[in-house]
């Protein structure tokens, strides 16, 4: 059976660790791998790698940094059918979804190559007399960024790329549910011309993330979870002295207004709360019904969700694949049940979803509730599945009062044809992300992503402007120079020395 390894120093890695953990095809249920999960000396080994390279990558000329960006974007578009299935048979998700994903991830790497123009500095001549001022951003050292299952290339791609280009080293503690991914990107990197050392990927479970906010030697954490887990993190880098950006859980919701073109709201409500299995921090897990529109809402919603085409990633009929292992099927299943126990109406009920052939697939249907209250744990808690709630609200009022009383801040949606109202509701709205007949309200990668609340620990988004400021620190240069001796003059085009 194939071991996935770890990835140190510009080659593979076995790691001093003999532990390992199984990894699934979600669509079969078959053990196709297993991952070496790491150990301390294992990281401790790529941060003395990425120390090493630091100090060579972290003076190397941006624009040297960028033409290496440049061909790794090359490598990636090249590659990008053998990414996409290798998300697709550890993750699961359907094809065209996982390419989604990975674009999603490219941009990133598209912006990073601006990285010269990014780090330029200010200055001001004559701050006092004959003194000049200027600031200038600096790298971090060794960052690493801690990733979870359910994007296995696009959160990674906005965490390492951003932090290379800036000149830092970087290690990745992927998720040991499908990790195939980020050593094929590691690859790559390498095939682009990267530095050995600057870019390290280490399999691993807890034991390796304690060993990241413990190793005094890393600089910054970028993580992306659960909320519990954020907060874990968050906590304990900060108290090792770290910078520190974990970006939490979801509930995310999306507002019905009853003006809206309804059919373009359930369109978006579907691919929202039902893609990916519902595996996503930006999933529309609530929609709020607003007046009287919920009947009408419930009703399309019905037809659609009973229609779902559930099946294995790889073909191209499927609209939604398995969920990524048999525990969380189970644990999504079992919030159904808690929902059907409080009294929410289970309008549409997709727990026994059973495909020939496929029968130790981890699949379910889609599942639709209606007169969800706010006080149910299927409203409270992030679910992560392909499972949809209909809370009622009489007014606008209401329903804006639902989403900023909620305790997650990441996403939400609001569909009407009132400028006005939405308007409003984006200015009031107590949330990071807010699309207005958008479903998904996802920044390109030329802005920054993140939420409120308790969906973000930190300071600074993820990409972006923010993820520059992130992984770098500013420094501020105040100069006088007595009069001297002027130089001979130079007839050579000035270039980089």
């Amino acid at each position: 059976m194939k071991i996935i390894e770890h990835f140190v120093d510009g080659k593979e890695y076995s790691g001093n660790s003999n532990r390992l953990a199984p990894v699934y095809n979600p669509a079969t249920g078959e053990e196709t791998s297993k991952v070496k999960l790491g150990s301390v000396k294992d990281l401790d080994k790529a941060v003395s790698s990425a120390q090493e390279a630091f100090l060579t990558w972290s003076n190397t000329p941006p624009l040297l940094r960028a033409r290496v960006l440049f061909k790794f974007k090359e490598l990636i578009e090249k590659n990008s059918d053998e990414l996409t299935k290798i998300i697709v048979s550890e993750h699961g998700k359907v094809y065209e979804d996982a390419k989604g994903s990975l674009t999603r991830g490219l941009e990133v790497v598209e912006y990073a190559c601006g990285i010269p123009q990014m780090l330029k500095g200010e200055f001001t001549e004559n701050v006092g007399k004959n003194v000049d001022s200027w600031s200038l951003r600096q790298p971090l050292g060794v960052c690493a960024g801690i990733t979870p299952f359910n994007f296995p290339a696009m959160v990674p791609m906005w965490m390492f790329p951003m932090a290379i280009a800036c000149g830092n080293t970087f290690i990745l503690k992927p998720s040991e549910k499908d990790p195939s991914c980020s050593i094929k990107l590691a690859e790559l990197f390498k095939e682009a011309g990267l530095p050995k050392g600057v870019f390290n990927v280490v399999n691993g479970d807890k034991e390796v993330v304690d060993a990241i906010i413990n190793n005094k030697n890393i600089s910054a954490v970028s993580f992306v979870g659960s909320t519990p887990i954020a907060k874990y993190i968050y906590e304990n880098c900060a108290k090792n002295e770290k910078r520190v950006q974990a970006l939490g859980g979801a509930k995310n919701h999306c507002v019905i207004m009853p003006d809206c073109d309804l059919d373009q709201a359930v369109n978006g409500l579907m691919g929202a709360a039902y893609g990916s299995a519902g595996e996503r921090c930006m999933a529309q897990s609530v929609a709020v019904a607003v007046g009287n529109i919920g009947d009408q809402l419930v009703k399309k919603l019905k037809t659609k969700v009973e229609n779902l085409k559930v099946g294995p990633g790889m073909d191209k009929n499927s609209e939604m694949g398995p969920l990524v292992t048999k525990e969380h099927l189970e644990k999504v299943k079992g919030y159904v049940d808690i929902g059907v126990q409080e009294g929410a109406e289970l309008v549409v009920d997709g727990r026994e979803l059973k495909l020939q052939g496929y029968e130790r697939g981890y699949y379910m249907g889609g599942c639709l509730f209606d007169k969800v209250k706010k006080n149910m744990r299927i409203y409270k808690e992030e679910i992560f599945g392909p499972v949809l709630s209909v809370v009622r609200a009489k007014s606008f009022e209401e329903a804006l009062t639902l989403v900023n009383d909620h305790e997650f801040g990441n996403g939400v949606s609001i569909f009407t044809r009132d400028g006005d109202v939405g308007r409003s509701f984006s200015s009031k709205a107590k949330i990071g992300m807010v699309g207005i007949n958008i479903p998904i309200p996802v920044p390109m990668a030329f802005h920054s992503f993140g939420g409120w609340k308790r969906s973000l620990f930190g300071d600074q988004h993820m990409h972006g402007p923010e993820g520059v400021r992130f992984y770098t620190k500013l420094k501020t240069v105040t100069s006088r120079w007595p009069d001297g001796l002027k130089s001979d003059p130079e007839f050579v085009m000035p270039t980089m020395k």
